[in-house]
């Protein structure tokens, strides 16, 4: 074959590919206006060291808990690597690549996901699913994404694609056509900020107005499927030297079952781990549910996601000695733009939300 020939092969091949990965960058959703939480993953990279606190888990985490609060008030730098519905194999592979960029003094988990033993275990499939994609694309490409892909496929999933279809998104979403907005465009390359160091903050209140009842359920015990990955984040944690911190944050609902408490506690005590329950220290903290939830009891909002960050940071500081980075003239100029820009979106949504009402 004549060179020239070759060239225009080789040439005709990359324009399709570069076509291929446009359109699959159009398609994919954006997370921007609508269902934040899906962007989450993906904005730790260019935050990624210097976090003395990481925490690793479902919303119970990204929704209830503020790192300008822990920096504001002690001078702990931490990051919030949450996403919806984040299964403990999700967190454990998040947890293992997070170590490839940074080695935290303390690695907090909330317990919440030990109640699910699959991906099937969740419920609704199709809800699954998108669980699964705010959890997953947002990964940068390693063996810790592949592994989390793996373990999160539902068997719907692995029949039309499996981990191809994260490998090469648009297999997923090539019929989203006729669902792009103005949004897609303008977001295609680089989207904006969502969250503050992970935390996705919520500035509008709805009290509990009622007591969340739940039917009690048939067995109470952990998988052991669950407990071998708790036992590998104690593992991972133990080898980079990490203390490995476990929490209950304080929401009322889903109910957090006394039994289900009773098993963490005595993993922590039989392993020497730190586990807090804030269910038991609400009155402590100052929650006042008519204030300080914006969905009725489910998540905190900024004005009690404040409150606990508060109660929390003074337990990591007394418990881990941690250093007071307000003190470190780079990072304090670092964290002074955090802070500001976090009290400028507090305010951009207090004000669309009192011009709504």
């Amino acid at each position: 074959m004549k060179k020239k020939n070759v060239m225009g092969i080789c040439t005709a091949v990359c324009i399709c590919l570069l076509i291929l990965w446009l359109l699959q960058a159009l398609l994919m959703p954006k997370y921007m206006s609508e269902s934040q939480e899906g962007a989450l993953i993906a904005e730790y990279y260019d935050e990624a060291g210097g976090n003395d606190v990481i925490f690793i888990g479902d919303c119970e985490v990204y929704e209830n808990f503020s790192p300008i609060t822990l920096y504001e008030e002690y001078g702990i730098t931490s990051y919030i690597r949450g996403s919806a519905q984040q299964l403990i194999w999700q967190s454990y592979y998040l947890m293992e690549e997070t170590f490839k960029y940074e080695t935290p003094k303390v690695m907090v988990f909330n317990v919440l996901s030990m109640k699910y033993d699959t991906p099937e275990s969740t419920g609704n499939l199709k809800h699954r699913e998108a669980y699964n994609r705010m959890n997953l694309d947002g990964m940068r490409w390693s063996m810790s994404k592949w592994n989390s892909i793996s373990a999160s496929l539902t068997e719907e999933e692995k029949e039309w694609g499996g981990n191809w279809s994260y490998i090469f998104p648009i297999l997923r979403y090539h019929d989203r056509w006729s669902q792009l907005s103005s949004e897609d465009f303008k977001y295609i390359f680089k989207r904006d900020e969502v969250s503050d160091n992970g935390y996705l903050m919520q500035v509008n209140v709805k009290p509990v107005t009622s007591e969340h009842v739940e039917k009690p359920i048939a067995d109470y015990q952990f998988s052991e499927n669950c407990w071998e990955y708790l036992d590998a984040m104690k593992e991972l944690c133990e080898k980079h030297s990490t203390k490995l911190v476990l929490i209950k944050a304080p929401s009322l609902s889903p109910v957090w079952w006394d039994q289900w408490d009773a098993q963490i506690e005595e993993y922590a005590k039989k392993n020497g781990l730190l586990y807090i329950n804030f269910l038991d220290y609400q009155q402590e903290i100052g929650i006042d549910w008519n204030t300080d939830t914006y969905d009725t009891g489910l998540h905190l909002n900024v004005y009690g996601a404040e409150k606990l960050s508060s109660y929390f940071g003074k337990i990591l500081k007394d418990e881990y000695d941690l250093e007071d980075h307000r003190n470190n003239e780079d990072m304090s100029s670092q964290w002074t733009k955090k802070v500001n820009s976090y009290n400028e979106r507090k305010k951009l949504l207090e004000d669309i939300r009192d011009n709504k009402n």
